[in-house]
């Protein structure tokens, strides 16, 4: 038998399309919506939402501070550059997830000229966005704007 107290008072809560939270931490061509957060829910060790970047868009390096998060391609083909000098790269496209560790930096590019790039991610403890140096577009490998 669990030693755990189930709350039979809980409810779960409902972000309703077009009411979610939109003041949340951007990083130039990188839009993120939340969906599930504490600014808007009473979540207190998540953060959920929709991620877009426009054909052609990236965004400013970055990392999450503390923060571990989980992605999820859901239209789109997409770059996320790292290592030093953003010199190393993985490629997804709709169907893949993937993982980024905490204070890891990055930029997320939309690789697609003509197509708008879409992610699911989920982050924790928040949404944790912490904006770095810009760097020229000429060093990210095979990267091209719209």
């Amino acid at each position: 038998m669990s030693s755990e107290i189930l709350d039979t008072t809980a409810v779960p809560v409902v972000t309703k399309a077009g009411e979610e939270d939109t003041e949340t931490a951007q990083s130039g061509g990188c839009v993120r919506v939340s969906g599930v957060g504490p600014q808007h829910t009473p979540a207190t060790k998540i953060w959920y939402g929709k991620v877009t970047n426009a054909p052609g868009y990236r965004s400013l390096p970055h990392h999450h501070g503390e923060a571990e998060t989980g992605g999820y391609v859901l239209t789109g083909i997409a770059r996320i550059y790292f290592g030093e000098n953003y010199q190393e790269y993985i490629d997804m496209k709709a169907g893949d997830f993937v993982f980024v560790p905490p204070f890891m930096p990055h930029v997320e590019v939309n690789m697609s000229t003509t197509e708008e790039l879409i992610w699911l991610t989920t982050r924790t403890p928040d949404n944790i966005v912490v904006n770095l140096p810009d760097v020229d577009d000429s060093i990210l490998v095979g990267y091209r704007r719209a």
